[in-house]
């Protein structure tokens, strides 16, 4: 939203993916929840041209910088988006890294019972968060299934326990425009 317009949905790819060797998320970079009954109508056509161009669509991932003290406000938006997408897709969110450490208990759990991932981002930026290890070391806090979040050539250290975690999905990199 710029300046009082509306909220719009805009295509940052000019063509449609086709990738028949995996499975495809579509992306959303999203930065208001004031979605209008448009922004969902091309988000559901967008899926719809995706899986007709023959890939295979996992899902859509919100990427939403959401506040650790605003998760359960959070969490109605990706209800309300939850039931408008077909059963077929996954709903998958990037999270903050501060989550797993100050995330509110009912927050995380109300996003427990809405997506079906999250993606917890290890860096901010083109740079890995300082002092990531504690905040990673805390992730058995969260109630979803999640998936660590790297960036391309950034530092990471596994923690020890990381790979027991019964919800750890594996990792994400980020890649990163030249």
């Amino acid at each position: 939203m710029v300046g009082g317009d509306a909220p719009r949905l805009i295509a940052q790819r000019p063509a449609v993916p086709q990738v028949r060797h995996a499975e495809l998320w579509m992306v959303l970079r999203v930065e208001t929840l004031a979605w209008t009954p448009q922004i969902d109508a091309q988000l559901l056509a967008a899926l719809d041209r995706w899986q007709r161009a023959g890939n295979r669509v996992a899902g859509v991932q919100i990427d939403f910088d959401a506040r650790t003290r605003h998760l359960e406000r959070y969490a109605a938006f990706l209800k309300a988006l939850r039931a408008k997408l077909p059963t077929q897709y996954k709903l998958g969110i990037t999270g903050l890294l501060d989550w797993s450490a100050n995330g509110d208990p009912a927050g995380l759990a109300a996003l427990a019972g809405v997506v079906d991932e999250v993606v917890v981002q290890i860096y901010q930026g083109r740079h890995v968060i300082p002092g990531y290890q504690g905040y990673v070391a805390k992730l058995g806090r969260l109630p979803i299934p999640f998936r660590i979040g790297l960036l391309q050539g950034g530092e990471w250290t596994p923690p020890p326990g990381l790979t027991a975690n019964p919800r750890f999905q594996g990792y994400v990199v980020f890649l990163l425009k030249p």
